[in-house]
């Protein structure tokens, strides 16, 4: 029955997602990948301080070139390390912003170490539900278009070749 509602659940959110035309520019990333566009549609409304973070890192051109770093099949691809190992950032601690959005296929949420307010520039991208994250991460983020593209990325901690960010804007900046 649970994986019923699943499937359910999920088929609504598909047909009744955003084209990614009618979407805020101001409130919308592009990353592109090797492999194409992921378009996320940010969630002020979830988390204020962590939209403004990202979109202040994105505007410094901080996310271009960064590599995923973490990738596990079934889970999620993490990157925003500009070392490249999983332990760096850009310095500025964000603290949390839980929410009760759950975390499904193409969330996006802020990577942290134990401590709650320890998220800094690191994030993931889940490639399906993962409820055990629910309350305990902050969301901030929802992939609307090029899933696909994030599916596509080298899996491994760390891929022994590993994909990055080629690019990240936001949508309201791009030309």
């Amino acid at each position: 029955m649970r994986r019923l509602l699943t499937l359910i659940t999920g088929l609504f959110l598909i047909m009744t997602a955003t084209p990614a035309s009618a979407l805020d520019p101001e409130n919308t990333l592009y990353m592109d990948l090797k492999d194409g566009r992921v378009v996320i549609q940010l969630r002020p409304d979830l988390a204020p301080q962590h939209v403004s973070r990202i979109k202040e890192l994105t505007r410094q051109k901080f996310y271009d070139g960064v590599i995923f770093h973490r990738v596990i099949p079934g889970f999620m691809a993490q990157t925003g390390d500009p070392q490249g190992t999983g332990t760096g950032g850009s310095g500025t601690k964000i603290p949390a912003e839980f929410s009760g959005e759950p975390f499904r296929r193409g969330t996006v949420g802020m990577a942290r170490a134990r401590h709650p307010d320890s998220g800094d520039s690191q994030f993931f991208i889940c490639f399906r539900e993962t409820s055990h994250l629910n309350g305990q991460y902050t969301v901030w983020g929802q992939v609307v278009e090029g899933m696909e593209h994030v599916d596509a990325v080298a899996p491994g901690q760390p891929p022994a070749s590993p994909d990055r960010i080629v690019r990240m804007r936001v949508a309201a900046d791009a030309k």
